[in-house]
């Protein structure tokens, strides 16, 4: 008899993932039936009909995450194709992969993108993508843009860097932002989620990942939507890495 969480994981999963979620459910009856159950009703069931977060905001997530682990293309091609469902444009979903290249190498972003480009031909959509050339000043706008995330971050990187690496602190400045983050079609608030999942399920750079809670509330999300996000993550990566983001997450809430 199938459990009252098992109903609100089933037409959750619908909702989001469509077809492409029952297909994954169904191919596992053959071998493992109760790990399908589990996605049905723990996955979908207990996290992702948590509130706090809107479904294209766990999407982003997700996308952002499963690009980041590099280890899950069947299961990033479904989500890509759950991110669609649920509101996010193509451009958006371009955005998020390349800004993958920064957090996690042009490998894992090229794979991403090799994976849109194939749920853009099954779903025949219409995209005619438009290069956004970057500034000619590039430095000056990864400036601009690392002070409004959090003022004085670039002396910082700059102290610590500088002394062994100074050309770093400039590629960091002129290409991670001047480049990547300030590229049109993706709100801050959404580029801070996706960073925020990435470095939460990579579990190597608690540094890095304090300061992009801290820039997520500077451009606008709350402490119950980073948190949620990090709650999400715990499927895609495990408890482990969810619990320590979660860690730095709370010093940094109390650090504020």
């Amino acid at each position: 008899m199938e459990s009252e969480k098992y109903k609100i994981g089933w037409k959750k999963l619908k909702e989001v993932d469509g077809s492409a979620g029952e297909a994954v459910v169904e191919s596992l009856n053959e071998i493992a039936p109760d790990l399908g159950k589990y996605i049905i009703e723990y996955e979908f069931g207990d996290v992702y009909s948590r509130t706090g977060t809107s479904l294209k905001q766990k999407e982003v997530a997700v996308v952002a995450a499963l690009t980041a682990m590099g280890n899950a293309a069947p299961q990033l091609k479904v989500h890509v194709n759950g991110a669609i469902n649920v509101g996010c444009s193509i451009e958006e979903l371009v955005e998020i992969m390349i800004q993958m290249s920064v957090y996690c190498g042009f490998p894992a972003a090229i794979n991403g993108i090799t994976i849109l480009k194939e749920v853009i031909k099954e779903r025949d959509i219409k995209f005619n993508p438009v290069s956004q050339n970057s500034d000619e000043n590039r430095f000056k706008t990864g400036t601009k843009w690392l002070e409004k995330l959090e003022e004085g971050h670039i002396q910082e990187l700059k102290e610590k860097l500088d002394p062994i690496a100074p050309d770093l602190v400039n590629y960091i400045i002129g290409h991670a932002y001047g480049s990547v983050y300030s590229r049109k079609n993706l709100e801050a608030s959404f580029r801070q989620i996706a960073t925020i999942s990435a470095l939460t399920v990579k579990g190597t750079a608690q540094t890095q990942l304090a300061f992009h809670v801290k820039a997520g509330l500077s451009v606008g999300l709350t402490k119950k939507e980073i948190i949620e996000t990090m709650i999400l993550m715990n499927v895609y990566a495990g408890f482990p890495a969810a619990i320590n983001g979660l860690n730095v997450a709370k010093d940094v809430f109390k650090e504020l």
